[in-house]
Parts: C-alpha cells; structure tokens; sequence
C-alpha cells in the first residue's frame, strides 16, 4: 500500500469514528508501529487530522466549533476510553446520594453501570438526557429505589433538554455531585457548541455541591463557542491513561483532581499491547 493509500484510510478513520489508535491502525494498515506514527504526523502538518498521544483525532471540533455532532454519530468515538472512564466514575457513586448527569456519551454509559448495580441504591439521579433517563429507567429491579427526575426542555442533536424550561427546573435543585459530559476542554475551561446547552450546563453546575467531568484524552484542545465553566469549578476530571502530560499539569495547576487509570491498569493499553 503506497503511503497516500494508508494515509487516506487514517483520514476515514478519524472522520467516522472522531479518534484512531496507533495501535489499532498497525493492525489494520499491516505496517509498522513507526510508519504509522509517521503517516499521522505528516496528516497533522497537513491540518487533516491533530496528533495526539496514542494516536490521532478530528480537527472538525476545532475548526468548526459551532458544530454539534449527534448522540448516535458520537457513541462509535473513542468508545474503549468512555468505557474506561465510566467504570471509574461509577466506583464514585454512593448509595443514599443525589446525583446529577448531563447528557452525553460517556454519561449514558454511566448511566448504564449505575442501572444494573442495585448497589448503588437507594439513588436519586437529576439529568437532562434523554438516553440516560430512558436507561435508568430500564434498570435492574433492587431491593431500594432509583429515583430519576428528567428536567424539561428543548431537544438537542446530542438528545439534550436545554432552555428556559430546564434552567428553571434546575435552578430548585441541589445534587450531591454532577457528573458532566462535555465537547472539549483545555487551560481555558469547558466548552459546548451548543449556547442552549452550555447555559444548561452552567444551570446544573449551580445546583451541585461537587462537580466530576467525563472526558476522554481525544476531548483535550477541541473547541466549542460556548464556554461552560473554568478548570478551576471542578473537582474531579475522569479521563483515559491516553491524556498527555500537558494536559495533567493543567489540571493540576487549575486545582482539579485527575481519576485515571495508570498505563499498566488500564484495559485499552493492555489490549493495544497484546496486539
């Protein structure tokens, strides 16, 4: 395969599925580790993809930061990673607590370890998504209650209840914890494309007395044209052994504390490894 071949299929890659992995893309591509590495750090000069550590994500978000990808089109994006960070995040939850969830991706797969571990109840959960109330819905039959209260409001592409409606509902409430999914984030804070839901976001932030962010090494530099908070309102970033250094000292600087996976403890580098 000539280097333009295997460099256009790491383009289609990135522009399905958001994000590629180094490791995945010797596997598919057949070549070495370094001829990879080289191909994505030629599509970065070229502005067709942003190197990361590890691999290799859109520069769509950054680019065009008014655009909101849908709830379907961004559950296939780093789906290993979002995995990881909802297992950690659940390990947070306490039974007896009331929590919030946002929308998003990576909360809907909490939303999914919460519903089917009766050990977290009795639990009372605040969010404003769709796919998250509509899972705890569905959850395991427990011996205490799960408790779901789905605020109102406009629909989003990523199957957000934002607006007027949804503020007010939050603006009565106070959670234990938020638990938030956001587009991107770096040394400037959390961003949304999305003013609706970034003000939303902003909404339930208010209400919380901690705040936990999910976000995978891939969300790191993108950009959103709303900004939903600074570094320093939150407590907790749940991400991905995958995040660079850069980002780590970042966050250490901003007074948020990092919850991830060491290199060795965490399945997806395993995995990549074993291959």
């Amino acid at each position: 395969m000539l280097a333009s071949q295997r460099q256009d299929r790491i383009v289609a890659e990135v522009r399905a599925h958001g994000a590629v992995r180094v490791a995945d893309l010797v596997e598919q591509l057949d070549v070495s580790e370094m001829t990879v590495r080289r191909d994505i750090t030629e599509l970065d000069r070229a502005g067709l993809v942003r190197r990361v550590h590890g691999g290799a994500v859109a520069v769509d978000g950054a680019s065009r930061p008014t655009d909101e990808p849908g709830f379907e089109e961004k559950s296939t994006w780093a789906t290993a990673e979002k995995a990881t960070i909802a297992t950690l995040a659940a390990a947070t939850v306490e039974p007896g607590q009331a929590i919030a969830l946002s929308a998003g991706t990576t909360t809907h797969l909490l939303a999914q370890r919460i519903a089917a571990d009766p050990a977290l109840r009795p639990l009372t959960v605040v969010t404003n998504s769709l796919p998250v109330a509509q899972t705890l819905h569905r959850a395991v039959p427990g011996a205490a209650p799960l408790d779901v209260i789905l605020t109102g409001g406009t629909r989003t592409p990523s199957d957000a209840l934002v607006g007027p409606v949804a503020d007010a509902a939050l603006a009565t409430l106070r959670v234990d914890r938020l638990y938030l999914g956001v587009h991107g984030l770096d040394e400037s804070g959390l961003m949304t494309p999305n003013l609706a839901e970034a003000a939303t976001d902003r909404a339930l932030l208010r209400c919380s007395a901690a705040v936990t962010v999910l976000a995978d090494h891939t969300k790191w530099g993108v950009m959103g044209l709303a900004r939903i908070a600074a570094l320093e309102e939150v407590d907790v970033l749940v991400s991905d052994a995958a995040l660079p250094e850069p980002a780590r000292a970042v966050l250490a600087d901003a007074g948020c504390d990092l919850l991830s996976p060491t290199p060795d403890d965490d399945p997806t580098r395993q995995h990549a490894e074993e291959r």
